[in-house]
């Protein structure tokens, strides 16, 4: 498996945008210790919004995968708060870094940790993201009322994804990497996530 990966290479690929994407291969796996890890990083424009860096890393061999993306220019933290009421919102662009937590009221939040992922994707890209862990817990869970639950997220977020129900979805991202880019949003400064005693 190694000896396609002796050395490490670069490569600067140009995507349909103009965009160029950096490519180094056969690096070390930090899970399964070999040689087969890809690491990329390409920039893109982001209309209302700016230039982004989008970073990950694939293994070949174990499929360990890690992203993030993070702004060319030095941004505020930030709170964004949507109210999606329509299908025509699912086409709402949203940036999340691997920073950013993601509250959906009545149905999920996910905070960050070490294994979560920074990515640009629509209202609908990421509702369907929480829809398909939604979906694991309905698959594997044996608590009956953990799966009769699951099921009954997945519906909501199906009505919202056919503009049959409104949700509120909310990022807050103290590094400000992260974005709702929408005139419906509502911003808010987010204060840095300094501990204190108060």
């Amino acid at each position: 498996m190694g000896k396609g990966n002796k050395d490490a290479v670069s490569v600067g690929n140009s995507v349909g945008n103009g965009a160029k994407v950096d490519v180094v291969t056969g690096e070390l796996c930090p899970v399964c210790s070999q040689k087969s890890l890809a690491l990329s990083e390409r920039e893109q424009e982001i209309p209302y919004f700016g230039k982004v860096l989008i970073f990950s890393m694939t293994c070949n061999g174990c499929k360990f995968h890690k992203a993030d993306v993070e702004c060319v220019e030095e941004r505020e933290p930030a709170r964004y708060s949507i109210e999606v009421s329509g299908s025509e919102d699912m086409a709402i662009r949203v940036v999340k870094s691997g920073q950013a937590s993601v509250k959906i009221p009545y149905v999920a939040d996910i905070e960050p940790g070490e294994a979560s992922n920074g990515y640009v994707t629509n209202i609908e890209g990421l509702l369907q993201r929480v829809k398909h862990q939604v979906e694991v817990i309905r698959d594997t869970d044996e608590d009956d009322a953990a799966v009769q639950k699951a099921k009954s997220l997945i519906k909501k977020i199906n009505r919202c994804v056919w503009g049959e129900e409104k949700l509120k979805i909310i990022i807050e991202d103290a590094t400000g990497n992260s974005a709702i880019i929408s005139d419906k949003v509502v911003v808010q400064k987010l204060a840095g996530k300094v501990k204190s005693a108060q």
